[in-house]
């Protein structure tokens, strides 16, 4: 008996999975040759690929220009398709590892820097001191940067936030879980603040300001927790790294914003104050794709974090 012959016919179809990987690396690298070098495969076996999926899609799927390589409609309609099949099954190969007892395996996480030096280190220290046996590796980055390795499966949970008033693009596919609510402080050079009274941000609206840098998704976090109580902040640097600007601060250029998470161990040149006119917080999740609260690892360096967070 041949294999396939048999199969149910509502199971069958002509596309085949690995030439449908194929057209998602097409597509991300625009280039024939490119494609090649990223499946590890020659141009002419790509080219000749590509050739079998058209066949048994009975469409074309990329226009050529030059060097250059788009998907046709059909094609992107395909690749599209083709992500949430290839998602799917490396997502039942997950849950079908997962099965039994939590002894081995891989755990692959990334971070922003401020939530990662302090809550993700804790989690991975426990999670190591109970099952030595899964091997972790760690990315720091940007949400925005590394979400969309997460989709592709190279990451199997991420930490992300999202800011009051600002709120970074939901991903289809992925689960964010609230770890914890992270609320904002000021920082300001040490002394600064000697009035009796408690601190307001309105109090600072004539200060020079430190703030996030454009290529940061919560860079106008500044302006619009500022505007809250009326006023334009003069923003005068930007840093996304929170120790440069707290260094920056003790030296008198100007004040910040700092999340609790990361005051707790600030520059012994600079205080930190809350403000009583406004509230000001992020909230920090661990995000995974859907389906992983059945992957054991995923679900068990979840659980530490929200345990962590819970905390805190």
């Amino acid at each position: 008996m041949t294999i396939g012959t048999n199969i149910p016919r509502q199971f069958q179809s002509r596309l085949n999975v690995r030439r449908l990987a194929l057209l998602l690396e097409i597509e991300r690298n625009e280039t024939l040759t490119a494609a090649a070098e990223a499946l590890q495969y020659s141009p002419s076996a790509v080219s000749q690929q590509l050739k079998v999926l058209e066949q048994e899609a009975g469409l074309p799927l990329v226009e050529r220009g030059g060097r250059q390589i788009q998907l046709t409609d059909a094609g992107r309609i395909l690749a599209r398709h083709a992500e949430e099949m290839i998602a799917r099954l490396l997502s039942a190969e997950e849950h079908v590892r997962a099965v039994g007892r939590l002894g081995h395996g891989r755990l692959r996480l990334a971070t922003f820097r401020s939530a990662g030096e302090s809550l993700l280190v804790d989690a991975i220290t426990y999670f190591r001191g109970h099952h030595p046996a899964i091997q972790i590796s760690l990315v720091e980055g940007e949400p925005e940067q590394y979400i969309a390795a997460l989709r592709r499966h190279e990451l199997d949970l991420v930490l992300t936030y999202d800011y009051d008033w600002l709120s970074l693009p939901f991903n289809d596919g992925v689960v964010r879980d609230l770890i914890c609510t992270d609320p904002f402080l000021v920082a300001v050079p040490r002394g600064f603040w000697r009035k009796s009274r408690p601190m307001r941000l309105a109090d600072l609206s004539t200060q020079s300001w430190i703030a996030s840098t454009p290529a940061n998704a919560v860079h106008r976090f500044t302006e619009r927790a500022c505007a809250q109580v009326g006023f334009v902040p003069r923003i005068v640097m930007h840093t996304d790294d929170y120790h440069i600007a707290q260094e920056l601060v003790a030296r008198g250029m100007g004040v910040t914003f700092l999340p609790e998470i990361s005051a707790r161990n600030h520059h012994r040149g600079v205080e930190v104050h809350p403000v009583g006119d406004v509230t000001l917080a992020r909230r920090i999740y661990a995000t995974y794709r859907v389906g992983g609260e059945r992957v054991a690892v995923v679900a068990a360096i979840r659980d530490v974090l929200i345990a962590l967070g819970s905390e805190r």
